[in-house]
């Protein structure tokens, strides 16, 4: 058991590591990231492509990198905004990691490119522990959910810098309790900005691209709680360990022993 422990912790270290240099390196280009986080269904993908057809609109140069296991149906779906995307096909792998993310980025990454829409693989256990060298960390649920959802995936949302909640059009068909649901967040997150959305009826749109553009241009975002534990909220059950490469090979150098 100790072995398996101490083998996560290498992992996620080494992941943190990779993720502190892809930050720096992407700062230097002026580029900020912004990771997404939900569990499958639950809405992600309509909800960003409209906020990338509203940056479009504003003439923000955003690009977005949306993963899956496999297919390749929601980077069809987000090109349709006009902006760059990459569809990024983890075979089997249940999360992205900041070096893997590197490695797609590396000679992809428009110049000039502002925000960064990074669409995590749909899960909400694995990603959650491993930075992606973002800025931003937003986790998504829909009404369809349960109110219950922040209090089973404590991680996910007791590290999230913003909360938002898909498909407000049916909320009340599917009895969403909507004060439940904060008190749950608050409990795990306090402070945490939550955001009320319908990609369908237009609710909340545009708040995602602001709150983006806002830790671009250097506002500090919201500190969980759960990031100042020294493990950083760090609850994976897995050590998932995969070798992928890095842009630019320095971002993440491997050690090597003798």
């Amino acid at each position: 058991m100790c072995r398996v422990v101490d083998l996560q912790q290498a992992v996620l270290a080494k992941n943190d590591a990779s993720a502190g240099l892809l930050r720096s390196h992407l700062a230097a280009r002026g580029t900020t990231v912004v990771n997404l986080l939900s569990s499958p269904g639950s809405g992600k993908t309509a909800l960003l492509e409209r906020e990338l057809v509203l940056a479009r609109e504003r003439s923000v140069p955003v690009a977005a990198l949306t993963a899956d296991l496999a297919t390749e149906n929601d980077a069809a779906r987000l090109a349709r905004s006009g902006v760059p995307v990459k569809q990024v096909l983890t075979d089997g792998l249940c999360h992205l990691e900041a070096a893997m993310l590197a490695g797609h980025l590396d000679g992809w990454l428009p110049l000039g490119t502002r925000l960064l829409f990074v669409e995590n693989v749909g899960n909400l256990v694995c990603p959650a522990s491993y930075d992606l060298g973002e800025t931003l960390r937003v986790v998504l649920a829909s009404v369809t959910e349960g109110e219950d959802k922040p209090l089973k995936y404590p991680t996910a949302f007791g590290l999230a810098h913003l909360v938002v909640v898909t498909k407000t059009d049916i909320a009340e068909a599917v009895e969403f309790d909507e004060d439940a649901f904060r008190a749950n967040v608050e409990q795990v997150n306090p402070g945490v900005e939550i955001v009320l959305t319908s990609a369908r009826r237009g609710e909340g749109g545009g708040v995602l691209l602001d709150r983006a553009l806002a830790a671009a241009q250097g506002a500090p975002p919201h500190t969980p709680v759960m990031a100042r534990h020294p493990q950083h909220g760090h609850a994976h059950q897995d050590a998932h360990a995969h070798p992928h490469p890095g842009v630019a090979d320095a971002l993440a150098p491997a050690p090597t022993r003798s």
